[in-house]
């Protein structure tokens, strides 16, 4: 499959659309992304590495490996995570999808049926629980130096992350001995490949080299590393193969089945230790060893790949990667806070090449730790994956925008339960589709629109009929709901959105009409959808056509726009002017639509915001969108500001990961909306007339970028400026 998404990315990468800058001198793209590679100098939780490929990373401490993996649980964890590794705890009590649903009547003529808490219940609560637990994302195991288990006694820590080359290399002391280690992922198989070298201090004699490959049970828990280490009697780890040079280990998760293939060079023993640990111990003091996660054995044993090979791929494959698509050069910049915006944007393309580029949708914390059981956010994906398009990868956006495909039976069946007609995506969901149930989740509705829009942005990259023909159905069939779920008013002559929460989910949904970003993005959206039956040689939707002309407008106060048009004391009562800005949203992340939004109340309210709101409140992709309304108002200097704001939540670390609490540790989000402020803001948008439009003309932000598209929108007639 990986293959082929080389070939997708030549073929998307020929074809493009616009958005290349000229400048004097063309941009050392080597310079820029080496100069940020990360430099981790001792064991910090806080700050471990990784190496992936899109759909599978490994996340490494301060050894190079997963030696410590207790010690780290609290901090950035040592996960090893893929898309396909999955598993469910046993339901002995028969619970049933059904038992989660609960009836509602927002006044659109028909009972809802959603998927939901149900609190009053013991048997309803219980079942809401399990699905919600299960599936959760699976910890496939741990590959680490056999250093016993006080991570203090490791030394002199010298670590870094070659980014243009997708290899760490760590150094450090560990008793009488210095090791030099070597750690790389295989860009297009699940594995990880190690090459590790061990000698005296004092004597410079060869020392031992072990590797301990460890597996812990999962946890179910709701934000955790996925491990329990406590629960050796409930898995079981297997040796079903071995040659003088391999091993295959054959895994048994209750009913998960998986196995992990073992290939190493030179004189080395395997020997089991406990019933889910086994150790490789080298005969010199000197092993390259790789180890591949496999959900079934193939049916055509692969080539056996160890470090070197691996090692040689990943470089042609980061090599690639980084000199395609875009780049961003702030080396000329006289702002002091321009070294470090430049640091967070190479970083972010980094992590989310390797954390958010697989065949499903990302989970908030990527491929190195659970968040809500490993469960991904369909309202996050924007946030997550618009940048690959518009940074110029836009073949790793198609990859999960696939699986769309896959969810459309059980997002039809949630929308025919409903009484709507089309497909409603779920919120929290995993591979096989399923809707969580959540008292909050299950009521938001910006998720809707993020599968036209992301389409959109692919056939932007390709405008071919192969685009149109893959997306197309999910495109109409995303808007026939749209143009359901949306309410005339009959009295006022217009539509609205009601029962719903809002992406400031401060709002309930038994009363809140109008959120403004929500209504926004139903008139692009539903636009966009309009295009697309043009394109396919269909004519215009009535209905959608009416909705277009008749969405309400955003509803404002003292020329200041409201959190929804049900809350004229926005600006009055704290509690609304906290968690996300998202009238800001409205625009910046969509464009300018003339019918519902006055460009002078915008401006005024992004700056009532600007200095108001209670961002600790907020999370890392408000700055970013913040960023991006502050472009389009042309309030430049808030942009930067908003990037680099000085709040907990728009932290990054050493790793580039975004740090929000003790809780979210990372939160892939941030990084995916700070690449897509930051292309807004170099590439501009439809309609922006001069270079860099996001930033600050005064001499001090001389920003170069190559590779860059901008925010393109399909036009929108008369309502677009």
């Amino acid at each position: 499959m990986k293959k082929l998404v080389l070939f997708i990315a030549f073929v998307y990468g020929s074809i493009g659309w616009g958005g290349n800058r000229s400048f004097a001198q063309q941009i050392d793209r080597y310079q820029v992304v080496t100069r940020n590679n990360p430099h981790v100098m001792g064991m910090d939780s806080l700050s471990s590495l990784s190496v992936g490929n899109g759909g599978f990373a490994v996340t490494v401490d301060g050894t190079g490996l997963q030696s410590f993996p207790k010690a780290y649980a609290k901090g950035v964890p040592l996960g090893t995570m893929s898309d396909w590794g999955w598993h469910s705890f046993q339901n002995p009590e028969g619970f049933k999808e059904e038992e989660t649903w609960k009836e509602y009547d927002f006044g659109r003529g028909h009972k809802e049926i959603y998927a939901t808490q149900i609190k009053n219940d013991k048997r309803k609560k219980a079942a809401a629980d399990w699905f919600r637990v299960n599936p959760h994302r699976l910890h496939l195991g741990t590959v680490g130096l056999s250093l016993g288990s006080d991570p203090r006694q490791v030394k002199n820590v010298d670590q870094k992350l070659d980014m243009w080359n997708g290899i760490i290399r760590s150094s450090f002391e560990y008793q009488k001995y210095r090791y030099q280690v070597q750690t790389v992922c295989d860009p297009e198989r699940d594995m990880l490949a190690t090459h590790i070298i061990s000698r005296g201090i004092a004597s410079g004699k060869g020392g031992k080299v072990a590797v301990d490959v460890k597996f812990a049970y999962p946890t179910g828990g709701h934000c955790d590393d996925a491990c329990d280490w406590m629960n050796d009697q409930l898995h079981s780890t297997t040796l079903v193969a071995h040659t003088a040079q391999s091993a295959t280990l054959k895994r048994v998760v209750d009913a998960t089945l998986y196995y992990v293939v073992l290939r190493w060079e030179g004189k080395a023993a395997l020997k089991q230790k406990g019933k889910n640990f086994y150790q490789l111990v080298a005969k010199g003091n000197e092993l390259s060893v790789s180890c591949e996660y496999l959900e079934k054995l193939p049916v055509q044993v692969s080539p056996d790949k160890c470090f070197p090979q691996v090692a040689s791929d990943a470089k042609a494959y980061w090599n690639r990667y980084w000199k395609q698509g875009g780049i961003v050069d702030f080396g000329l910049c006289k702002d002091p806070r321009a070294r470090e915006l430049e640091r967070r944007v190479v970083l972010s393309q980094y992590l989310l090449a390797i954390q958010d580029a697989g065949d499903t949708p990302p989970q908030e914390t990527g491929l190195t730790y659970n968040s809500w059981f490993g469960k991904f956010h369909l309202e996050m994906i924007l946030w997550h994956q618009l940048q690959f398009a518009t940074w110029g990868h836009p073949e790793l956006l198609d990859r999960s925008l696939s699986w769309y495909l896959k969810a459309e039976k059980n997002a039809r069946k949630i929308a025919e339960r409903q009484g709507f007609k089309g497909v409603r995506w779920m919120k929290m969901t995993d591979p096989d589709a399923g809707e969580a149930p959540s008292s909050t989740g299950s009521f938001l509705i910006w998720q809707q629109p993020h599968l036209i829009y992301l389409a959109e942005m692919l056939y932007r990259a390709n405008p071919s009929p192969a685009v149109l023909q893959k997306y197309g159905r999910l495109v109409e069939e995303t808007a026939q709901f749209m143009g359901d779920f949306a309410t005339c008013d009959q009295v006022n002559n217009r539509y609205t959105l009601r029962g719903c929460i809002a992406a400031q989910e401060t709002l309930p949904a038994a009363t809140t009409v109008n959120p403004p970003f929500e209504l926004s993005y139903w008139h692009f959206a539903l636009e966009v959808a309009q295009q697309w039956r043009e394109r396919l040689g269909k004519q215009r939707d009535a209905h959608w056509e009416d909705i277009i002309r008749k969405i309400s407008p955003l509803a404002d106060k003292d020329s200041l726009y409201l959190a929804a048009e049900t809350e004229p004391d926005t600006y009055r009562k704290e509690r609304m002017f906290s968690d996300h800005p998202a009238v800001m949203g409205a625009v910046g992340v969509l464009p300018l639509n003339v019918a519902q939004v006055d460009l002078a109340k915008m401006k005024k309210t992004e700056q009532w915001i600007w200095k108001n709101w209670k961002w600790a409140t907020s999370w890392g992709w408000d700055y970013p969108m913040m960023a991006m309304c502050a472009a389009r108002m042309g309030e430049p200097q808030n942009a930067v500001g908003a990037l680099l704001m000085k709040q907990q939540k728009n932290t990054y670390l050493v790793s580039g990961h975004n740090y929000q609490d003790a809780r979210l540790r990372l939160y892939l989000p941030g990084n995916g909306g700070l690449l897509m402020a930051v292309g807004m803001m170099c590439a501009g948008w439809d309609g922006s007339t001069h270079p860099n439009p996001g930033f600050p003309q005064d001499g001090n932000w001389n920003v170069r970028w190559e590779g860059l598209k901008p925010v393109s929108y399909t036009h929108l007639r008369a309502h677009e400026t």
